[in-house]
């Protein structure tokens, strides 16, 4: 057991590292794209690292500030007023989400269809290359944690490829293009050859050299050095004493404004919903297979916004783009969360300088092979190979991400994985076999029905028995149905009613257990 958990702790540890990297601009962008102010990000993400990461039983999700949440905390705070009156919703959201968490609500995890799930996957992960080109080009405009097509700056994903041209950096060039190299070389040569490469990540040491160039640059050659808005900018702060009163509270005299508890609502669906979904995938991606509680996981969430609504902090959820970070870095078990919330706290109090070194070419070269993993090619060739009612919902739930958002993406992929159920379900209402027999000179059909025969396989059926040509023998075999929906009853018996108009002699074998 122990040699266990040391292996744990030296693949966690590593992981951590890498996370909290990832999760530091990702956590500012967001609160910067949400209009709140800055601190609130951060907050977010030190609770959902060290709370959420204590009581959920996830072993590799990462929660904190969700993108997908950009848009609804905006218009909520500009709509309510004060960032204060906002908290309290962000509270009452918590407490809804420990009541759905108590009413097993998790379950709703289990009716994404897996071609979605593969295509959430996939889009964020086109998504993720995407909006970092811009930032390896050092083109900063959009803001960290953007996953949306239209974006705060004015422009669009698509757009932004194209300014950036016209507002790019040499030295961000150079730091992003060397960091990019140093990951592949690591991840596909030196991991390889020697087990020493395997205990330090690749990411840890491509960020390292962005932050040597930029303190290189600062010393020697100023001409070079990145200006502040091509770097992460993390508030300074002297002591703890002064980070306590970067701290907001909520407006506790608004708990009875109508408006806070319809924000409450909003968000704790989108909220609860964005975690079941980042749960699903998550697991997809476990090495292990391992299932998440998902109720449990409801509950976590919901003390966590709890918690952050109390102190300030923007709304957490689980989320798929630090998760995936943490699966691709080693990660094994929760303590990487843990320890990735430890270390916003502790470098936001007492290193904030260091931070404030890193450049954003950087972290893009980490996620860019964040995102080409997550939509490597080889999944879309065994999407394509099981066939369209697999593809098509996939390949939908991916365009439509990259060119709307989150959410809508995978409610236009449900749409589509449903309409392929659909079909399915009305291609394989019955299977008819037609015998040759010279018995009376009639040709016999026979026509089994399926398993499950509901009012969606009548339009089928009905066509079925209007192609029967007249003087044939007909058995209508039903032995197998476990359920025959009575829309199909009616269809079968008005059949029965017209065959003898048309010399048809009518056969049904039924199911002992009768019809619905």
């Amino acid at each position: 057991m122990e040699e266990s958990r040391t292996r744990d702790l030296r693949n966690d540890l590593p992981a951590s590292v890498v996370v909290f990297f990832v999760a530091v601009p990702l956590c500012l962008g967001i609160a910067l794209a949400s209009g709140a102010p800055l601190f609130a990000g951060l907050v977010a993400g030190i609770v959902g690292g060290i709370l959420v990461g204590s009581l959920s039983g996830s072993p590799l999700g990462v929660s904190g500030p969700a993108a997908g949440l950009a848009v609804i905390v905006f218009q909520a705070i500009q709509s309510l007023g004060h960032f204060e009156t906002f908290l309290v919703a962000v509270v009452l959201a918590g407490l809804f989400q420990v009541g759905l968490g108590a009413a097993r609500a998790g379950v709703l995890a289990y009716f994404f269809p897996s071609s979605v799930i593969k295509g959430m996957l996939a889009g964020i992960g086109i998504l993720i290359i995407l909006k970092q080109v811009p930032h390896a080009f050092g083109h900063d405009s959009d803001p960290e944690g953007d996953l949306g097509f239209v974006q705060p700056d004015g422009e669009t994903t698509l757009s932004s490829l194209g300014t950036m041209f016209g507002d790019f950096s040499e030295s961000a060039i150079i730091v992003s293009f060397s960091c990019l190299a140093i990951l592949i070389l690591w991840e596909t040569v030196l991991v390889k050859r020697s087990s020493w490469f395997q205990t330090i990540p690749g990411p840890l040491v491509a960020v390292a050299m962005g932050i040597l160039f930029q303190w290189w640059a600062s010393k020697f050659a100023p001409a070079l050095a990145l200006e502040p808005s091509h770097l992460v900018t993390v508030p300074v702060v002297r002591s703890p004493l002064d980070a306590l009163e970067l701290l907001r509270f909520p407006d506790w005299a608004q708990i009875t404004n109508p408006a806070v508890w319809t924000t409450a609502i909003i968000i704790a669906v989108v909220a609860s919903l964005e975690t079941l979904l980042c749960v699903e995938a998550t697991d997809k991606l476990d090495p292990q297979k391992r299932v998440t509680p998902t109720n449990r996981e409801l509950l976590a969430q919901g003390v966590g916004n709890m918690a952050s609504g109390a102190i300030g902090g923007l709304p957490v959820t689980q989320v798929i783009v630090r998760s995936s970070a943490n699966i691709q870095s080693g990660g094994r078990t929760k303590l990487a969360t843990i320890l990735h919330g430890l270390l916003i706290l502790i470098f936001v109090i007492l290193l904030p300088h260091i931070l404030n070194m890193i450049p954003l070419a950087a972290l893009a070269s980490i996620l860019f092979v964040v995102g080409f993993k997550l939509a490597r090619p080889s999944l879309w060739q065994n999407m394509f190979a099981l066939g369209w009612d697999q593809f098509l919902p996939f390949a939908i739930t991916v365009g439509a991400i990259v060119f709307t958002d989150l959410l809508t993406g995978i409610a236009l992929g449900m749409l589509a994985a449903i309409f392929a159920i659909l079909r399915s379900h009305y291609l394989n209402s019955h299977f008819m076999q037609v015998l040759e027999t010279e018995e009376d000179g009639r040709r016999r059909f026979v026509i089994q029905l399926a398993e499950q025969v509901t009012f969606l396989n009548r339009a089928a059926i009905l066509r079925a028995l209007k192609e029967i040509p007249d003087g044939s023998a007909v058995t209508i075999e039903e032995s197998r149905s476990l359920f025959v929906d009575h829309d199909v009853t009616e269809i079968i018996e008005d059949f029965e009613k017209n065959a003898t108009g048309r010399d048809i002699c009518v056969e049904r074998v039924q199911t002992p257990r009768g019809s619905a």
